[in-house]
């Protein structure tokens, strides 16, 4: 079951009309998504098989995964948010069982992004899920 913060954009999709007002909305969350400390920014984060520069840095606190995240492209910065907003929070044993492609499919994401933008975000996902699956 999706995050209550990942069920507010989808709703919030649900009421926006065209695929441009989404996009607008993904770069949005991308905005207000907290900043990632440089420091933070190296190889051990970069996340490979994405078009532009991403990281992310997972953290575990008290069982439950979090991550920081930024990318050099506002809507990839978006899509981060988006993924925090799915995964953020849960218990680390039940970030593998959350079924991403769905969850992405109500945005309807997987239509309206590029082949590019989509193998990132598959990237992003598969990360996510190999540093909770050795944490």
């Amino acid at each position: 079951m999706a995050q209550a913060e990942f069920d507010e954009i989808a709703e919030t999709f649900e009421f926006l009309d065209d695929w441009e007002d989404r996009y607008r909305h993904v770069i949005e969350l991308g905005r207000d998504l907290a900043p990632m400390d440089d420091a933070l920014k190296g190889p051990a984060t970069k996340v490979e098989g994405c078009a532009s520069q991403v990281w992310l840095a997972p953290k575990v606190d008290d069982g439950r995964f979090d991550f920081d995240g930024d990318s050099d492209a506002m809507i990839v910065k978006g899509l981060i948010a988006v993924l925090h907003a799915l995964y953020a929070g849960r218990p680390v044993g039940e970030v593998a069982s959350v079924d991403a492609g769905a969850a992405l499919s109500r945005l309807g994401l997987d239509e309206h992004l590029s082949s590019q933008r989509s193998n990132g975000l598959r990237a992003m996902v598969e990360r996510i899920k190999l540093v909770t699956a050795n944490a």
